[in-house]
Formats: structure tokens, sequence, C-alpha cells
């Protein structure tokens, strides 16, 4: 009986982590494909990027929709319906005539992408909480973080024997086969009684309510402005590695790759050590070696240091990502249980938003300058470090306490 449960413990792990891989894919694997983009298209690298922001906001927006809708009625139909708009939105992106169509295809398609984030946390929240909550997120942050790895590897591998045109048929045919598993595998976790009613005053004033909550809030700030500002690096780095170093399409995915597993290393940490250290701590020591790590990126582009000098830093910084998403998460979510779609969309909205308006702030001094990116990871970095030590509240002298769950 302890083996089946720990199955079927898997088994979520893996659906649920491959609905939020959406985020993760639908943003990487294409990343290998900008310049090739920007030539085919005949556009500006800052067009190409421009197609990144279009993504974030849409996984933004759409988060803050799909979340509270799936508190109203419930998280299965919500993400089977997401899927196949998703299918049809990389569809439209492989067959766009011109950069505007494919911007607008991009949007969309992030859009879809944000219920598989949003609702696949609330799913966690609805079954678990205390240190089996973080416990499960760290899970499922490993399987999630799996795919900054394959993803850049998968695109250029693409690309390779095609071209950006393949990248977005084969998310099609990701659509469709998670929009299969979803309907056949996915069961229902927020029975109706515990729904919220489709009012829509009552949904703004749960917001408003999360808004008022000034700890919540405090994580929700931490985290969403240093996930935010790793979209600077996500969007700067394949014309620093490949414009600046001339790195090659596959050396790129490659070192993009490897921070992929320090986004692993950072997670799992905290999920494997949150009963000996608390996710405070870490979330703390997170903020703590994103402003070192940004502080010597930055360092080694004004010395105009070699690639390798970079990477390092930056890999550590990536890793910092990784502590303070998980531990702020965690201890975001635990006081909220019938909100926890919209606690979810709140959380997965504001890293979206940031990064929509860090994303493109990076090639503002043109393609052949890496000053911007290590700018924009340090003040990322600085603010998330303020924002929690302004507004997170001590914890009572009574502990933090939590409800453990069997798992």
């Amino acid at each position: 009986m302890h083996k089946t449960k720990k199955d079927q413990r898997l088994g979520l792990v893996l659906l649920l982590g491959s609905f939020s891989a959406l985020g993760p894919l639908t943003i990487d694997m294409y990343l290998p494909s900008f310049p090739q983009i920007a030539a085919d298209f005949g556009t500006q690298a800052s067009l190409v990027q421009l197609s990144l922001t279009a993504c974030l906001i849409g996984l933004g927006l759409g988060q803050i929709i799909m979340g509270p809708l799936s508190d109203v009625h419930g998280r299965r139909k919500p993400v089977i319906f997401s899927l196949l708009l998703y299918l049809i939105a990389s569809f439209v992106c492989a067959i766009s005539p011109n950069i505007a169509c494919f911007i607008a295809a991009r949007f969309v398609q992030g859009f879809a992408a944000s219920a598989g984030i949003v609702i696949s946390r609330a799913v966690v929240r609805d079954m678990y909480s205390g240190p089996a909550l973080t416990r499960f997120f760290s899970l499922l942050m490993l399987v999630n973080n799996l795919f900054p790895l394959i993803a850049p590897l998968a695109g250029s591998g693409v690309i390779s024997f095609t071209t950006w045109i393949g990248v977005f048929i084969v998310l099609s045919i990701v659509g469709l086969v998670l929009a299969i598993l979803a309907t056949f595998n996915l069961k229902e976790t927020l029975p109706a009684e515990k729904r919220i009613s489709g009012n829509f005053g009552e949904l703004l004033t749960g917001i408003k309510t999360l808004l008022k909550d000034r700890t919540f809030t405090g994580y929700a700030l931490a985290q969403g402005i240093m996930v935010g500002g790793v979209f600077a690096y996500v969007s700067g780095t394949p014309f620093i590695y490949q414009n600046i170093y001339g790195a090659s399409p596959q050396l790129f995915a490659v070192l993009f790759a490897s921070n992929g597993i320090s986004l692993i290393i950072g997670s799992q940490v905290v999920g494997r050590l949150n009963h000996k250290i608390s996710e405070r701590r870490f979330l703390v020591v997170g903020l703590l070696l994103s402003v070192l790590s940004s502080l010597t990126a930055l360092t080694v582009i004004v010395m105009h240091g070699p690639l390798f000098a970079l990477v390092i830093p930056l890999f550590f910084f990536v890793a910092s990502i990784g502590m303070t998403s998980t531990a702020s998460f965690s201890l975001a979510m635990e006081s909220q249980s019938r909100m926890a779609g919209s606690a979810s969309a709140f959380l997965g909205l504001l890293p979206f938003v940031i990064g929509a308006c860090t994303s493109p702030l990076v090639g503002i001094a043109g393609e052949h300058t890496a000053v911007p990116m290590g700018l924009i990871i340090l003040a990322s970095s600085v603010l998330a470090l303020l924002a929690y030590f302004g507004l997170v509240r001590k914890p009572r002298k009574t502990g933090f306490q939590k409800t453990a769950v069997s798992d």
C-alpha cells in the first residue's frame, strides 16, 4: 500500500510538472533561434525580444485570469481548455507571415501556457500543507526545472535539422499530448462546496485581501522581482553568448542548460533540508547569494572578462532563483487555502509582468554589450532583498506553525 501511494505521488508530480513546464518550455525552446528568426523576418533583435515580452505578458495576464477561474470552476476544465488553445497558438506561430503576427501569436501562446503553471500549483495546495507542501513543491520544481535544461538543447537540435518553424511544430505536438493526458489522468481536486462564487466583485475582493496581507505581499514581491529579473538573463544571453563571445547555437544551449542544473540544485536543497533549516532562512540566503553573484557578473562584464568568468557567477545567480522561488512560494501559500488559485495566480503574475519590462531593456544599448543585463539582474537582486526586509513581518515567538501532511 505504501509503495502504491508513492507511485501515485510520483505520477502526480510528473503530470503537474509537465503542465507547469509549459512556461519554461515556451520561453526557452526558441531562444537559440533568435538570430535566425530576426534574419528570416528581416527585423531587429529588439523586435524578436519583443516576442518574448509578449509571451511573458500573456503568461502573467493568463495566470491572474485562470487562477481565480479555477477557484470558481475547479481545476480540471480550465487546464484542458487552455492546452487546446496552446496547440492552436503554437501552430499559428509556425505559420506566421511576419513579425507582428508572430508576436501576437506568442502572446496567445503564453496566455494558454499560464493555466498549466498556476493551476498545477493550486492543485498542490489543495492536497498538501506545511512541510509536505514544501517537499512536494520542490519535487514539482525538480521536474519543472529540467525543462530549462532540455528546452534550449531540444531547440538547437531542431534547428540543426530544420528551421525555427520546426520548434513551434514540436510545441504544437506537446500541447496535443498534454491535452490528452489532462483529459484522462487529471482528477478534480477542488470540490464544488469549496469553490468560491463566480461573482467578479468577490474575485476582486479576494485579490485585495491578498494585497492587504503584508507578509504575503512581501514574499510575493521577493519572488516576483527575482524571477522577473532573471528574464533579463534569459533575453540577453542568446545575443551575448553568440554575438559578443561568438558561441555557436549548440554551445549556447549547453551553457544555458548548465544553469538549469543550478536551478535544480537550488530548489532541491530547500526541499531536502526544510525539516532542518527553515524556509525563511533559505530565502534570506538565496537573496544574499543573488546580490553577490549578480554584482560579480556585472564586474566581469564591465572589465570585459572571458566567457567562463561570466558563466560562473550567472550559474550561482540562477541557483539563488531556485532557492528563493521554492522557499517563498511555500511561505506565501501556507496561509492560503480557499483562495489558493488566486494566490498562485498573483505569485505567478508578478514575475512575468516584471520580466516583460526587463526583457526588452536588455537590448536597449544594442546587441554587442552586456552591461544592461548586468545592471538589471543586480538591481532586481537588491530590490528583492529590500522587499523582503521591508514587508515581511518577523515571526512570532511561538514560531511558524506548520501542519504536516502524511506523504
